[in-house]
């Protein structure tokens, strides 16, 4: 795997997108090959159309991307398919709207509908074949995990999940002889600690994966020095499990993982930036939303009876307190008790513009001017009510280190994981924000608001 914007990115997938590249660029050539004969299109126009090629492949790609395609290497066929359809009649709508308003990179629409007609086919075609060739046990990655706890299953049901056919779990290792062949999420229990070296040569082992829940004196030192000495890459289960799916798990999470592991850097320089955009998009944000606020504003106050606005204390930077601003989407009375209550699903409490308001995160509008007076930024976690942070504190370990950087508008736990409304999903969450703020990066904040920006458009997670 290899770093990007501070996430592991497998190196496959690169390749893959290299490949599909000069797939995509190839298909244009053959699609203007169809269009014209030799006779009547001179072989040496063909260089002068790269540039128009090259723009419809970069556009088609990025769809693709924002389609999932580039971090589920092979879905299902029908799911395949399905995405490849939409990734491209995305880019084609988008291309249609580029090419009415600058006419000359337009292609010719003979070419573009050969290209779009034989453009999915070829990509679900080479796809299939990646996943045959990936299935083959030259190419399998195949994995030993050593452990059968909660972190153990973990890792194993995410890459048995994950629709990569370039991993195989093989087995699990566990202490206990008497347990070999007892299902853990089958595949099974193949052996014990000292048999690792033999297991490894036996199944062509590639990766060994050590997820125990205490290491000290159950750390197999000798099998594992033996496979690490052989080429046989041998990795923490914690960090493997943060590559994996973009979460750091604070279940057992011990300090030592904390304190050692790469991450939690704070380049000034990158604050800086981070601050500098903050303040310009902030600014340029609330110019351009301005007539949008007042409509919504008129809006808010014909459909029900209170305030425009929604103050609400939230917990900032450095446990400090601050308020936060919203379009009121809830009536007036929605905590008349003065009890804090968490957003349900179809939440009673919401007014009828309120609904829509949520659903394209329209109320969160005015948190611009939060960002502008410093309290928070537009790429971080979510800031808490003082009354839910009190009780999470109590029950989530290292739930503070939340708030070692800015709250944000948006986060990575927001585009990942659907509205919080429990402890589960507090939980679920943190995993999250403690990867985002491990891993803090401009380039991550880039991938946030990509996400934010589809979510917002397909209504997705909001309450």
């Amino acid at each position: 795997m290899i770093r990007i914007f501070n996430r592991y990115v497998p190196i496959k997938y690169i390749v893959i997108l290299l490949l599909e590249l000069l797939l995509l660029l190839g298909t244009g050539y053959l699609a203007v090959g169809i269009r014209f004969t030799l006779d009547s299109f001179q072989i040496d126009s063909f260089p002068a159309l790269f540039g128009k090629l090259f723009l419809i492949t970069v556009i088609c790609q990025v769809c693709l991307a924002y389609n999932r395609l580039y971090t589920e290497l092979v879905p299902a066929a029908g799911i395949l398919y399905a995405r490849l359809y939409q990734s491209f009649a995305v880019a084609w709508g988008f291309l249609f709207i580029l090419y009415f308003l600058l006419p000359g990179l337009e292609i010719g629409r003979g070419i573009f509908l050969l290209h779009i007609t034989l453009s999915p086919l070829c990509l679900g075609l080479f796809r299939k074949t990646i996943a045959r060739l990936l299935t083959q046990d030259k190419f399998r990655n195949k994995v030993l995990i050593v452990g059968t706890g909660h972190l153990a299953k973990l890792v194993g049901r995410h890459l048995m999940a994950h629709h990569d056919p370039g991993f195989e779990v093989i087995g699990f290792i566990d202490q206990d002889p008497q347990r070999i062949g007892a299902p853990v999420i089958n595949p099974k229990v193949i052996g014990t600690p000292d048999q690792i070296p033999d297991i490894v040569r036996d199944y062509d082992v590639k990766k060994v994966i050590v997820a125990l829940p205490e290491r000290r004196g159950q750390l197999p030192l000798t099998p594992l020095l033996a496979c690490k000495v052989s080429g046989v890459e041998v990795l923490d289960g914690l960090s493997f499990y943060e590559r994996l799916t973009g979460k750091i798990l604070v279940e057992g999470l011990n300090p030592g993982w904390l304190i050692f592991s790469e991450g939690f850097t704070r380049q000034q320089l990158t604050m800086f930036i981070k601050r500098i955009v903050d303040l310009l998009s902030a600014s340029i944000g609330l110019l351009v939303t301005a007539p949008l606020l007042v409509l919504l504003a008129a809006l808010i106050k014909l459909d029900s009876p209170g305030p425009v606005l929604y103050r609400q204390h939230r917990v900032g930077e450095g446990q400090r307190r601050f308020t936060v601003i919203k379009l009121r989407s809830m009536h007036e009375q929605a905590e008349s008790d003065g009890k804090p209550i968490w957003a349900a699903a179809d939440d009673s409490r919401t007014t009828r513009i309120g609904y829509y308001l949520r659903k394209l995160r329209l109320d969160e509008l005015p948190q611009m001017i939060n960002v502008l007076r410093g309290e928070m930024t537009f790429v971080g976690p979510r800031p808490e009510r003082p009354e839910f942070v009190a009780m999470l504190s109590e029950k989530i370990p290292y739930y503070n280190l939340r708030h070692t950087v800015k709250p944000g508008i948006t986060g990575w736990a927001q585009v990942r994981y659907r509205y919080g409304s429990s402890i589960e999903d507090a939980i679920e969450k943190m995993h999250l924000d403690l990867y985002y703020i491990k891993n803090l990066s401009l380039g991550l904040d880039l991938l946030v608001l990509l996400e934010t920006v589809k979510i917002v458009l397909l209504g997705k997670g909001a309450r």
